[in-house]
């Protein structure tokens, strides 16, 4: 049995509605992930980056992927200001790299998170207002990986030169205005590595980590903006 016109022109109506909202999410999502950006990247909030910094390494060293990659496009919106689906879609890309350099067991296994933060790198470059070697950037990221992984074989001084190198080639500011920074990180990577092979990381260790992390980030953000 046929149905009334009055009715077929209801369900047309919906039908047109349905259309219009897919339209507007396909276009928004569009719009987020290829619309024009420029941000200014060595504007950031020293206090939340080290808050979610500490956050994304208790994830990680816990495999927790999913709080892993959630504290990460949390991050891409505070301090690259990356709208909801891009800080997503770039986030999934330095998560990736992350575990793959952690399941690795040598330089050929951790060079395979390259193609990972080389995507990674070239959206913040995107956006960007300071521009940087993509390539270069994303090799000095696994290089201190490398170096922090394979500590025993350093000297002390070598993490704390490969973390200034990292943002002194995203911010171009001298290796020697970011010592300050990166040493205080390595201290509280040191600090963590420490703990754990020594039987656990207790909260009172978390704590410390994170002020030694807020102290670095601050001086980051000093020294990018002098």
């Amino acid at each position: 049995m046929q149905s009334d016109p009055a009715t077929r022109n209801r369900r047309l109506k919906k039908r047109w509605v349905v259309v219009a909202i897919v339209l507007l999410v396909v276009s928004w999502v569009g719009y987020d992930l290829y619309g024009p950006r420029s941000t200014d990247i060595r504007s950031f909030d020293p206090d939340e980056v080290a808050r979610l910094e500490t956050a994304m390494w208790r994830s990680y060293y816990a495999k927790e992927r999913v709080s892993l990659f959630n504290k990460l496009s949390e991050t891409l919106r505070i301090q690259y200001r990356l709208p909801l689906v891009r800080s997503n879609t770039v986030a999934y890309q330095a998560a990736k790299a992350a575990f793959v350099f952690k399941e690795g067991h040598n330089r050929a296994d951790y060079e395979k998170a390259l193609p990972y933060l080389i995507n990674f790198y070239t959206e913040i470059n995107k956006v960007s207002q300071t521009k940087f070697d993509v390539d270069k950037v994303a090799r000095l990221e696994v290089e201190w990986w490398i170096i922090h992984r394979e500590r025993a074989k350093h000297a002390p001084g070598d993490l704390d030169l490969a973390l200034a190198e990292l943002p002194a080639e995203i911010y171009h500011v001298p290796v020697q205005n970011l010592m300050e920074h990166a040493h205080l990180r390595a201290v509280a990577m040191t600090i963590r590595d420490d703990k754990a092979d020594a039987g656990g990381v207790t909260e009172d260790d978390w704590r410390h980590i994170e002020e030694l992390l807020h102290q670095s980030y601050k001086s980051l953000f000093k020294a990018i903006n002098n």
